[in-house]
């Protein structure tokens, strides 16, 4: 068995994992990620109890309970990069034996749900709405890095979607890979099906622009327009897809739920988006405590 060298598994003197700076025994079975690191407050502040609130960079952490089930949520900070660091950095506090550097025998599997704010390409999407990302697409490139890659993704609507945008092949190739399908099950009564991308960047990948033109302008028009048997893109957020695709490789229940906040056919963006997010919260930690 692999013994991890510690230039690759970091461990803290005081026993915590590298950047997120927390121990084993600080992690629940179900996380909920956030991007803002201020988020995670809001979310904790409908906790019965709380154990630990831990800071570190960008990533702060909170366990505690919520109607009786226990919960971590962390702030993993804007874009893949990031989803990289915080899932491997969990599934280490999980599933490795930080005294021998060894993958532990019983694997642990944690459920992994995003929340987050997006914003909607398809004219009959809503504000307000809460999208899951029943499948996720990265034009970030993350998961192309790792073995088992193809294993995960669904190739065929790859190739569609290449041959359907054209795609320009100086960008990282797009993969798309579905969520944990007993989680997109659990809350499928309560929200909006999508393929959601997750785009490198706020700018110019998702098609905005204030003094450097895109080099594809009808990219975003294609994207829109692609349709796969039954499915099609609904909407644009940067974090979901290494989410997704690490989650399935590790072996944990991983999946994107987003409240809508912008609408590409509503020119004018109200960004007093609040409300949404508290709705959003208010009902995915009452599907999570019910699993």
């Amino acid at each position: 068995m692999r013994t991890i060298p510690s230039s690759e598994l970091i461990i803290n003197s005081d026993g915590s994992i590298f950047h997120l700076h927390i121990k084993p025994e600080h992690l629940a079975d179900i996380v909920i990620l956030v991007g803002d690191p201020g988020r995670v407050e809001m979310v904790a502040s409908y906790f019965d109890e709380k154990e630990c609130n831990i800071a570190s960079r960008e990533f702060r952490t909170i366990t505690g309970t919520y109607k009786g089930k226990r919960m971590t949520v962390i702030s993993t900070g804007i874009g893949t990069d990031n989803i990289d660091i915080v899932v491997s950095e969990l599934d280490a506090l999980a599933n490795i034996d930080f005294a021998t550097r060894q993958e532990k025998e019983q694997k642990r599997q944690l459920t992994l749900l995003r929340l987050g704010t997006s914003g909607a390409i398809q004219p009959d999407i809503p504000l307000g709405s809460f999208v899951f990302a029943r499948t996720s697409v990265g034009f970030d490139g993350l998961l192309n890095y790792y073995e088992g890659r193809d294993g995960v993704c669904d190739l065929a609507i790859e190739q569609a979607f290449v041959e359907h945008t054209g795609w320009n092949p100086q960008l990282p190739a797009p993969y798309f890979i579905d969520a944990d399908a007993d989680l997109f099950e659990h809350f499928k009564d309560s929200v909006v099906e999508g393929i959601t991308v997750a785009a490198p960047g706020f700018y110019g990948p998702q098609g905005r622009w204030l003094r450097i033109a895109p080099a594809d302008k009808q990219l975003n028009s294609k994207i829109e327009s692609f349709r796969y048997e039954d499915r099609r893109i609904t909407n644009f957020e940067m974090e979901g897809s290494a989410l997704a695709g690490l989650g399935a490789l590790m072996g944990h229940r991983a999946g994107t739920l987003c409240t809508i906040i912008a609408q590409r056919a509503v020119k004018d963006m109200n960004t007093d988006y609040k409300p949404f997010v508290r709705q959003m919260v208010e009902m995915a930690l009452d599907k999570l405590a019910a699993l």
